[in-house]
């Protein structure tokens, strides 16, 4: 043992003896903890700054209840979260997930991610993340937006143009967006800048929708590239039909890919022709239906109920995009039977660390969701900018600059990883990268 071993062992013991029921963040801490050992023997001087212990601690947790009234008149009561992690290099920045499943434990999970995949953007944003245990599936335009107005009404004392701007997430698109947004105007004035994901005719940025899954691609590809291989002719295998799976899908496809995959929360296609990116825009964003639609409409899919990693298919390319912890240990030795070279992820912590163990130890290429999904974050701080400027980018602009920040992300890793003797990890080299410049300016900046 090493005084460096020590010391993440004893931040490791604290944080499980603090937080025991919060498996999700317990996980999330575990997995970058493992990797970051060659930083703290090169760098005694975090150590003495006790960087990691101020880490692994939000700022700030909020919880707070949001009462609303559904559309019989009954009073429905949910909680309402909002975890402000580290601001060290900017304000909290991070988006907010609407879903039945959420609690303290993702929130702080998802925001203690978001503090490193924000730096790793390289632009001056820290982390944070919130939401709210509620379920907009099923309910009208105006039981959802009744639940936002009340959100908001509450999260609007904890955020601000330099503290705290939030995003969407899992359950919150442009509909919610823009009410969180009008309520928030009726109380504070037309800040444009306080909430990223914005409709285009108040503030909102080109190629945001596209962002997270044009970047998941551009990562992907450079990933690909880095050994000396390319997306073109590759079969594609990707979860999820939100806006993350269906633009990294056409992405995809523009780089030569063929994606035969598709899935929702009850089950997947498969289509064997290429998932047709305009089908599957008309069934989940403007129907909203379910992917028995997609299969009903195109000749030569099927549909089937489960998880798309227990299918039976030869691939080359994972992109899980659907949820976290969707692909366990049985799962990966499924995608490394399949022949899978590259698993990048979409979603946040799609893959247990039983998972991730199987890729690295049959030398499969694996890109972390903290840097393979910084796409969407990245384009919310360019809109951010072009709020601050009143001015509103092409889409040319805004897809090249996401482009640049993804290949440099990807190169940034790279580089970290080989300088701190892990080359060719490209998890340890995202934790490496994010991590140094956070605790860089946490230690410039003093207690």
């Amino acid at each position: 043992m090493t005084k460096a071993t020590d010391y993440i062992a004893d931040v490791a013991a604290t944080v499980a003896a603090r937080d025991p029921h919060q498996p999700e963040f317990q996980e999330a801490v575990t997995n970058f903890l493992r990797t970051i050992t060659p930083v703290f023997e090169q760098h005694p001087e975090y150590i003495a700054a006790n960087v990691l212990a101020r880490l692994v601690e939000p700022d700030r947790a909020i919880q707070f209840q949001v009462p609303w009234q559904d559309d019989h008149g009954t009073m429905q009561v949910n909680r309402g979260f909002r975890v402000q992690f580290n601001s060290a290099i900017g304000p909290y920045k991070g988006g907010l997930r609407l879903h039945p499943s959420v609690n303290l434990s993702i929130v702080k999970f998802l925001g203690f991610e978001q503090v490193f995949k924000n730096s790793l953007t390289g632009l001056p944003i820290g982390g944070g993340k919130g939401g709210a245990d509620f379920n907009p599936k099923g309910k009208s335009d105006a039981e959802i937006m009744r639940f936002c107005q009340s959100f908001m009404t509450e999260l609007q004392k904890h955020i601000g143009l330099d503290l705290d701007v939030p995003a969407g997430d899992i359950g919150v698109g442009g509909r919610e967006i823009g009410y969180l947004y009008g309520q928030y105007k009726r109380l504070h004035g037309a800040e444009r800048g306080i909430l990223t994901g914005k409709g285009l005719s108040y503030g909102g940025s080109l190629a945001r929708t596209e962002a997270t899954g044009y970047g998941l691609i551009y990562y992907t590809q450079a990933m690909l590239e880095d050994n000396g291989d390319t997306l073109k002719d590759k079969t594609v295998v990707v979860s999820g039909a939100g806006n993350v799976a269906i633009y990294a899908i056409e992405k995809a496809q523009e780089y030569g890919a063929k994606v035969i995959t598709a899935s929702d929360s009850n089950g997947y296609v498969i289509d064997p022709d290429g998932i047709d990116v305009a089908t599957l825009k008309d069934v989940k964003e403007v129907r909203r239906a379910r992917m028995t639609e997609y299969a009903a409409a195109r000749p030569n899919a099927e549909y089937h109920e489960g998880s798309v990693w227990d299918a039976d298919l030869s691939y080359d390319v994972a992109l899980p995009c659907a949820t976290q912890n969707e692909i366990d240990a049985a799962q990966a030795k499924r995608l490394v039977a399949a022949g899978v070279k590259a698993v990048a992820e979409g979603a946040n912590m799609p893959s247990t660390p039983e998972a991730i163990a199987e890729y690295q130890s049959h030398g499969v290429y694996y890109g972390p969701a903290k840097a393979a999904n910084a796409g969407g974050v990245a384009v919310s701080a360019l809109e951010m900018s072009q709020n601050s400027r009143r001015l509103s980018d092409s889409f040319a602009t805004v897809d090249g600059q996401l482009k640049s920040i993804m290949e440099r992300l990807f190169a940034n890793s790279v580089a970290a990883a080989k300088e701190y003797g892990v080359a060719g990890d490209y998890l340890a080299g995202a934790n490496i990268a994010g991590f140094t410049k956070v605790a860089d300016a946490m230690t410039v900046q003093g207690w």
